[in-house]
C-alpha cells in the first residue's frame, strides 16, 4: 500500500514539474530596414504596412523567432541613391534598393527599362523580371558582388508618362526640351531631335521643374500625385512607355548568414507576396492617380498609336545593346532578353517594336 502510494505521489510530482517547465523562449532578432525615400512613398509605406506584419504573422505561427524592426527612411541613414552601398557596408540589414541608380553595378536589372512600349502592367513586369532573376544567376551574382542577397523585384509604377510645363500632344513637342529622368529611361530621348536628358531622383523632380532646370519629366501618375507634380507640370502625355522594375529588396550577406533557416524562408516567401502586392497597388492606383492629377489642374493627352510606334522605331535598339554587353561579360544576355519578352507575350503583352530583333 505504501509502495503504491509512493509511486503515485512520485508520478504526480513529475507531471506537476513538467507542467511548470517554461516553454522554449522566443528568440528576438534585431533588423534595421533602410531606404532613402520618405515613408510616404508607396513601396516604403507598404513595407511598413504589408511586409513587416506578414513576416511577424508567419513567425508567430511557430513562436520560435520574433523580429525587432527598426525602420529608417527619408535620408536619416542613407539618401535614395545610397541604399545599395548602405546595405553593402552593413548600415542597414534589409534595404529597398532603387536599382535604376546603379546601371554599372547592376546592369541586368535594366531588362525592363531597355524594352519600352511593351507592357504597361506592373504585375506582369514584376513577375517576369523576378522569374528571370531566379531562373538565371546573373542578377543574383550582381547583388552578391555588393555583399547582398536578392529577395525579390519591386515594380512600383504602372507605366512611365511624360509630364510637361507646357502643353504636349505628341513626342514632337519634346524636341529641343530638357527632360528629367533616371537611369535607362534617359535613353528613350535619343530618338527625339534635340531632346536632352537631365538625370535626377524622384524627390528632385518638383524643384527641377519649378526652377526651370528642366521643361519635362518622365515619371508615373502615382508618383506625380504623391509629389504634387501637377503644380509645376500641368500637362501629361499618356505615352505608356511601360512599367519598369526599379526596386529590389536585398539583405546584407553577413546578416543573412546569421539568420536561422526559418527566418530566411519567411523573408523569401513574403518578399514575393510584397512584389505582387505593391505591383497590384500600383495598378489599382493608376486610374485614381490620373484623376487626381486632373483634379489638381492637370491636362492629359493620349499619344496616338502611330506616335508611339514612331518613337519606338526612332530609338536605338537599347535592348540589343544591353544583351550584347552582358554577352561580352559571359552572361546570357540575349537568352535573358528573349525569355523575358516571351514571358510578357505569354501574359498578353507584345510591344510595338521587337526588341529582340537585331
Amino acid at each position: 500500500m505504501i509502495a503504491k502510494w509512493t509511486r503515485r505521489t512520485a508520478l504526480g510530482a513529475l507531471l506537476a514539474g513538467a507542467t511548470a517547465l517554461p516553454a522554449l523562449a522566443t528568440e528576438t532578432i534585431k533588423v534595421v530596414v533602410i531606404d532613402g525615400y520618405p515613408a510616404r512613398a508607396l513601396w516604403v509605406k507598404e513595407f511598413t504596412n504589408f511586409f513587416i506584419p506578414e513576416v511577424d504573422k508567419r513567425l508567430a505561427e511557430t513562436g520560435n523567432y520574433k523580429m525587432d524592426w527598426q525602420e529608417s527612411y527619408g535620408g536619416s541613414i542613407v539618401k535614395p541613391k545610397g541604399v545599395l552601398e548602405g546595405i553593402k557596408l552593413g548600415l542597414g540589414d534589409i534595404g529597398i534598393v532603387t536599382t535604376i541608380f546603379h546601371s554599372s553595378k547592376l546592369p541586368s536589372q535594366a531588362i525592363s527599362a531597355v524594352t519600352p512600349f511593351v507592357a504597361a502592367d506592373a504585375r506582369a513586369v514584376a513577375k517576369a523580371v523576378d522569374e528571370i532573376a531566379k531562373e538565371y544567376p546573373t542578377m543574383q551574382k550582381e547583388f552578391a558582388a555588393q555583399n547582398q542577397v536578392y529577395l525579390a523585384t519591386g515594380v512600383v509604377l504602372d507605366t512611365y508618362q511624360v509630364f510637361s510645363k507646357d502643353p504636349i500632344t505628341s513626342p514632337k513637342d519634346m524636341e529641343g526640351a530638357k527632360v528629367a529622368g533616371a537611369g535607362m529611361n534617359l535613353r528613350y530621348l535619343e530618338g527625339i531631335d534635340g531632346a536632352a536628358g537631365v538625370r535626377g531622383g524622384l524627390t528632385d523632380f518638383y524643384n527641377m521643374l519649378q526652377t526651370g532646370l528642366v521643361d519635362k519629366a518622365m515619371l508615373w501618375p502615382e508618383a506625380a500625385k504623391t509629389f504634387k507634380i501637377a503644380e509645376v507640370a500641368p500637362h501629361m502625355l499618356k505615352a505608356d512607355l511601360g512599367a519598369v522594375n526599379s526596386k529590389t529588396i536585398t539583405v546584407n550577406q553577413d546578416y543573412w548568414n546569421s539568420l536561422p533557416d526559418e527566418v530566411k524562408g519567411v523573408l523569401l516567401d513574403v518578399a514575393v507576396l510584397y512584389r505582387d502586392h505593391v505591383a497590384g497597388l500600383a495598378m489599382d492606383r493608376a486610374a485614381a492617380s490620373r484623376e487626381a492629377y486632373v483634379a489638381a489642374g492637370g491636362t492629359i493627352t493620349e499619344a496616338s498609336a502611330e506616335d508611339r510606334a514612331a518613337w519606338a522605331a526612332a530609338m536605338p535598339n537599347i535592348a540589343a545593346e544591353w544583351a550584347a554587353t552582358l554577352n561580352d561579360k559571359g552572361e546570357p544576355g540575349t537568352e535573358m532578353l528573349t525569355a523575358y519578352l516571351g514571358k510578357l507575350e505569354a501574359a498578353g503583352y507584345t510591344g510595338v517594336r521587337d526588341w529582340a530583333a537585331q
